[in-house]
């Protein structure tokens, strides 16, 4: 005799096997479709014998199961057996809040809604004992009875033992339903064109933001849900080869970050439930050597390029529907006149981004939407009298963000200063702890701040009161969108700009290993990589910190060539010695030294005789100033001799 038969609706599945799973480890038996009814069988039989023969029946309840109607009769054949509800023969489960009428509604049921695993556990073997029928001891698996199932199944809504995804769920979430729906859809398809979706748009518009919901929202779909920084090539590969450690493959620890590459790419072609998400890439040439082949797991790509065609379905992702930005404002803020909220979405061009600015800026200041809606108007108009607007976001980005910049100072200028300081390093996984460990590097007017952590602290509560900043505390790390590191460095005069570009290389090259070739400092160096090549092409790009400059790109190539990511590191000598021959002299013994690691790495890409020519010019210099024995000499002249 089976103990127990679990109803429910499909869209209830993972709460059926969660409930399942945890009767059979208390010693009683089940019967579950997922589980028990296999292809070809008779499905209305299968579901008549199961609710026949088991003693009771557990309906999961929830609106789809209340809705659905072939569930109907599941629960009805229990209610006929115990009309009364003497024996318990129909026990109903709620794990969704629901409204119970007619014949369930003088039923009582277990309520799970709301509940953590642990209460929900306690909660689920209480409700579903009969004291009357209470054994003396707890009971123990019936002999013989087998489990369908070998893995027990996560507790729903839980995060999948694999998860890399450091961006929190945004609370104020608001529309998309549609995309969501075809992302699913799509997804769940098993045709390869659609396994792998393009999501892109124009900066601001929620593109990471639909990708992040789409991976909560299916967090019981997949086993490995990671998330790969992919705007630079370099940082792409970091994370890609990242997952091998959570994987605990046997190539984790390979000096040959292509080789780990590889092992990645095959396992995940051999293995099901997993989801990659590549933010924020350029093109499809950069992913396109990472997509595994066939049908075992999903992509999601984010870019604001629209050509994707080829390697990944297309998704297009607009502007918010103006209900959506008045929902959204109505949301946010807790103010419900419609009429001004939509002149206000109007405004602000109904972009989520600037849409959510708003919002925590009303939220801070305890502002009404009519009040914000008055502030934006001065301050467009301000914007617009200062300077000829820039390219590279709309103007409503511009004017949401100044509005709030202009509370940060007021509030706390060390929480201004750092918001600049972190305009010229790379958006996302900011170490708090690069910030607060290289104090010597930083302007006064932030070392102070940095050094203390109550200090810090507050510096960082008004950024974070007005979104313009999002803390993980899991990772101690600050991410910043890309469109507000872009109006913050537009707001700062020349000179401004320098100087925190001159901080920021200044911080990332102090705290870059110099022995970035040990495997043992190589954690610290795929941290530290994105941002070493943001801050270096900001100190570039304005000429600045030259030394530390050349000096971090320098140490990042040699990263990158020991990890075998050739291209990447020729890149970084080419511009490390070209820093040192405008900084020191061509013939200077530093740059002969750039010249040996460019000449390494065009050998490791088959370039024989650029090599060959590095080579002899680094002996050339070394010789000017060394003698022939010392062991820089002696090692260039290896090299050369290797290829002669």
């Amino acid at each position: 005799m089976i103990d127990f038969f679990i109803s429910y609706n499909s869209a209830d599945k993972t709460w059926a096997e969660w409930t399942a799973w945890t009767l059979e480890e208390a010693g009683y038996t089940t019967v579950l479709q997922a589980w028990d009814f296999r292809p070809g069988s008779n499905f209305v039989l299968e579901m008549h014998q199961a609710a026949t023969e088991a003693e009771r029946t557990i309906a999961i309840l929830s609106p789809a199961y209340l809705d659905a109607d072939y569930t109907h009769p599941e629960w009805a054949a229990a209610f006929v057996q115990d009309p009364t509800g003497e024996k318990g023969t129909l026990l109903p489960v709620r794990v969704q809040k629901c409204d119970l009428e007619g014949l369930l509604s003088p039923i009582t049921y277990i309520d799970l809604v709301d509940l953590d695993e642990t209460a929900a556990d306690e909660a689920l073997l209480q409700g579903i004992k009969q004291e009357r029928m209470k054994p003396p001891v707890k009971p123990t698996f019936p002999r013989g009875a087998q489990r369908s199932v070998t893995e027990r199944p996560r507790f729903p809504g839980a995060l999948p033992p694999i998860w890399n995804v450091h961006h929190n769920r945004n609370p104020n979430f608001t529309g998309r339903e549609e995309h969501l729906a075809s992302l699913k859809k799509d997804l769940s398809s098993g045709k390869p064109a659609a396994l792998t979706q393009a999501i892109h748009g124009l900066g601001g518009v929620g593109k990471t933001q639909l990708a992040l919901e789409y991976a909560y929202r299916n967090v019981a779909e997949y086993d490995i849900v990671w998330w790969v920084r992919s705007k630079e090539p370099a940082t792409l590969a970091s994370d890609y080869a990242s997952l091998a450690k959570a994987l605990d493959m046997p190539e984790k620890e390979a000096a040959d970050q292509l080789l780990i590459i590889k092992a990645v790419k095959q396992w995940l072609e051999q293995h099901p439930k997993w989801l990659l998400v590549f933010d924020n890439a350029k093109d499809r040439a950069d992913v396109n050597d990472y997509l595994p082949q066939g049908k075992t797991g999903h992509v999601l790509i984010t870019s604001r390029n629209v050509n994707w065609r080829g390697i990944a379905t297309l998704l297009d992702v607009k502007v918010l529907e103006r209900k959506e930005s008045v929902d959204f404002l109505l949301k946010r803020t807790g103010y419900t006149d419609k009429e001004v909220a939509d002149t206000l979405a109007d405004a602000l061009g109904d972009l989520p981004l600037a849409l959510e600015q708003a919002g925590a800026y009303m939220e801070a200041k305890g502002r009404n939407i009519s009040y914000y809606l008055n502030m934006f108007t001065v301050h467009k108009n301000k914007l617009l009298n200062r300077a000829v607007p820039s390219t590279d976001y709309p103007d409503t980005v511009a004017t949401t963000w100044d509005i709030a910049f202009d509370e940060v100072i007021q509030i706390s200028s060390s929480g201004a200063d750092l918001l600049n300081l972190c305009a010229f390093l790379a958006p996302d996984d900011i170490p708090v702890e690069l910030l607060n460990s290289g104090v010597e590097c930083l302007p006064e007017s932030l070392a102070a701040v940095a050094g203390d952590p109550l200090a810090f602290d507050d510096a960082v509560d008004p950024l974070r009161r007005y979104s313009l900043v999002e803390i993980t505390a899991e990772t101690e790390t600050i991410s910043v969108h890309r469109l507000v590191q872009a109006v913050t460095r537009d707001r700062l005069d020349a000179d401004e700009r320098k100087k925190w570009a001159e901080a920021a290389v200044r911080i990332v090259n102090t705290a870059f290993p110099f022995d970035s070739d040990d495997v043992g400092t190589w954690p610290v160096c795929s941290r530290l990589l994105p941002h070493a090549l943001a801050a270096a092409e900001h100190a570039q790009a304005l000429d600045v910190a030259l030394d530390s400059t050349g000096r971090l790109l320098n140490q990042t190539g040699i990263y990158l060539k020991k990890r075998a990511q050739f291209a990447e590191a020729k890149e970084m000598f080419e511009h490390a010695l070209a820093i040192g021959e405008a900084t020191y002299s061509p013939e200077h013994p530093d740059v002969a030294i750039r010249v040996n690691n460019l000449g390494n790495v065009l050998q490791d890409l088959g370039d024989m005789e650029g090599a060959k020519k590095m080579y002899g010019r680094a002996l050339s210099i070394l010789t000017k100033y060394l003698d022939e024995d010392h062991p820089d000499t002696v090692t260039v002249q290896n090299n050369l001799d290797l290829l002669s």
